[in-house]
């Protein structure tokens, strides 16, 4: 029951979003400029307040495609057929810095839509960033081979 509504939702959401505005972008719309991508730095500390903000505000946004747990495989990214990373594998973002988190999480890529200013404060997607470098680490180890 579950799956259908959220795909329902999720088809609901892009159908509204993709709607042209008379040929033209709302100025409310435009996608807020990211600092110079790979050289900006991640000015927040974080604090047990902003980061569970920064947990309701992935659970809210960026959970129904990435995952609770940042694994990237969920229903509505198959559905989608998206390939998202597995952000609980210390490998997968240690090529992008924070800065190009935090261009991605703003302008979007590819189907992900981009989070404008007026949703998200800077500070927050600087928390998020952090939230999801944060997630689990170590994944669940592998039976031992019992030896015969």
């Amino acid at each position: 029951m579950l799956k259908p509504f959220l795909f329902l939702s999720a088809a609901i959401l892009i159908a509204f979003t993709a709607t042209p505005t008379s040929g033209r972008i709302p100025q409310e719309a435009a996608p807020a400029p990211a600092p110079a991508a790979s050289t900006a730095r991640n000015p927040v500390k974080p604090t047990p307040e902003s980061q569970a903000r920064a947990k309701k505000l992935y659970d809210i946004d960026c959970a129904m495609c990435h995952g609770d747990n940042g694994n990237g495989k969920t229903d509505l990214a198959t559905s989608m057929q998206l390939t998202l990373s597995d952000w609980t594998d210390p490998k997968t973002l240690a090529a992008k810095s924070d800065g190009d988190l935090f261009g991605i999480i703003r302008n979007g890529k590819g189907k992900m839509f981009p989070e404008p200013e007026g949703r998200a404060k800077n500070d927050d997607v600087w928390n998020i960033i952090l939230y999801i470098r944060n997630m689990p680490k170590e994944k669940p180890a592998a039976a031992p081979t019992p030896a015969n």
